[in-house]
């Protein structure tokens, strides 16, 4: 199957105004004074309807070294849960600006580019990694750009991410957009695929290899289900952990080896007191756990990486399943941030605990390239139109959304459109 071609925009004539309506396209390269927005503000923290509200704000200056991107479509992460809260940290305690604007995965357009922008022109349909960094330090030239004192996530750490008619990046941060996807399902994948890609791959000597056992939390969401597919593509096994009996067909067709329902289980939440009737309970329960594992991968072969991210609720049972000399790996805490484990399992068994926070450029770039040769699903499973925003933000808040990633409609008119014509066509007319 032929790789994705880089395709023109054809000439269009669209007037030239301070402000255009969500869908309505300027001219090709035309910035608008002002721009419509998500805005979140420090006095609103508190759930998505309450701190998320449209306003209308100066679009965008960018430097020479920035790149302005009309936004097509962008994906919802849990860190937009995280910054209309205000938890774990406000981000306005570390940009200082009076608004936040959040959404840290986009799909759109080049707009304009800095005077020392190469390889980028107005025009080219991209998606964007998460990522910044200053560039000037021993981590970004030579070492690992994740280390940089000056390291950030865009959408998050800024306060100019994508739930807006335009964002502004970095030009190290844009990669090319494929194209045979649309430009929602362009929009929704790029950080938790390159987040899972760095967590497997990214920890040498670590590094995921074939034949190995993998276990997965949260294997039907958005992270998981990538952490199923780049599993399955590198010839390891993953063992995928669910909480809904519904959700098992959509992980196993995904490629996983095995499924497990935690709710089969009771051995979550933070660890009892060691060596107390409590913890004798857990352990019993816990090594049930094991157990079904084993009946997965073959009696007594414990996985060689767990693949952790919610936290609180499952770390004292990823540090103890997780194999001799074998790593738990975890991005986030999604079920609370006071992890708890029994430390003999790991230091006896001389175990890894290891850290990870979203990609560098080249990891970011490795695994957006397996899904321009079509290797990936992007897993898209809900789309939301501009106007519903917030109430994307609160179904994941409640985990109440569906299997895999979700995105958002913001100057794609409709769903289902893969080219810059096709909005135009689709789009309101000025």
């Amino acid at each position: 199957m032929a790789l994705d071609q880089n395709t023109g925009i054809a000439p269009y004539e669209a007037p030239e105004k301070d402000l255009y309506e969500i869908g309505e396209m300027p001219p090709l390269g035309y910035v608008p004074k002002n721009m419509y927005a998500w805005a979140i503000r420090r006095e609103r923290h508190g759930e998505p309807e309450q701190s998320f509200q449209v306003e209308v704000v100066p679009t965008w200056e960018i430097d020479s070294h920035e790149v302005l991107v009309l936004v097509m479509a962008a994906g919802v992460n849990y860190n937009g849960v995280w910054a209309g809260l205000g938890v774990p940290v406000s981000p306005f305690d570390g940009h200082k600006q009076p608004y936040h604007i959040a959404g840290s995965d986009a799909s759109g357009i080049v707009w304009k580019v800095g005077s020392k922008v190469k390889g980028w022109k107005v025009g080219d349909e991209v998606v964007i990694h998460c990522n910044q960094d200053d560039g000037d330090d021993e981590e970004c030239n030579g070492g690992d750009p994740m280390f940089s004192p000056s390291q950030r996530i865009w959408g998050y750490e800024t306060n100019d991410g994508s739930f807006a008619q335009f964002t502004r990046v970095q030009a190290q941060q844009l990669m090319r957009r494929p194209q045979h996807l649309t430009w929602e399902e362009s929009a929704c994948y790029t950080l938790t695929l390159a987040t899972a890609y760095r967590m497997l791959f990214g920890h040498p000597p670590h590094d995921l290899q074939p034949g190995q056992n993998v276990l997965v939390w949260g294997a039907s969401g958005g992270l998981g289900s990538f952490a199923i597919q780049l599993i399955n593509a590198a010839g390891g096994n993953a063992i995928g952990v669910i909480s809904d009996e519904d959700k098992r067909d959509f992980v196993m067709g995904l490629g996983a080896k095995g499924v497990i329902n935690r709710k089969d289980f009771k051995c979550w939440g933070q660890l009892p007191k060691v060596n107390s009737e409590e913890y004798n309970t857990w352990l019993k329960e816990a090594r049930k756990f094991g157990k079904a594992i084993w009946d997965i991968t073959g009696k007594g072969v414990n996985v060689d990486m767990v693949f952790e991210h919610p936290g609180e609720a499952t770390f004292p049972v990823s540090s103890l399943v997780c194999k001799k000399g074998g790593m738990v790996v975890i991005c986030a805490g999604t079920s609370g941030f006071n992890c708890t484990f029994d430390v003999r399992y790991m230091w006896m068994h001389q175990k890894r605990l290891q850290g990870s926070h979203f990609a560098h450029l080249k990891q970011a770039a490795s695994a957006n390239r397996l899904m321009l040769e079509r290797r990936l699903d992007p897993c898209m499973s809900e789309v939301f139109p501009w106007a519903e925003i917030p109430k994307a933000h609160t179904k994941m808040l409640r985990n109440q959304h569906k299997p895999g990633n979700m995105a958002v409609l913001v100057q794609a008119p409709t769903t289902g459109l893969r080219t810059f014509e096709d909005a135009l066509e689709a789009g309101p007319k000025a």
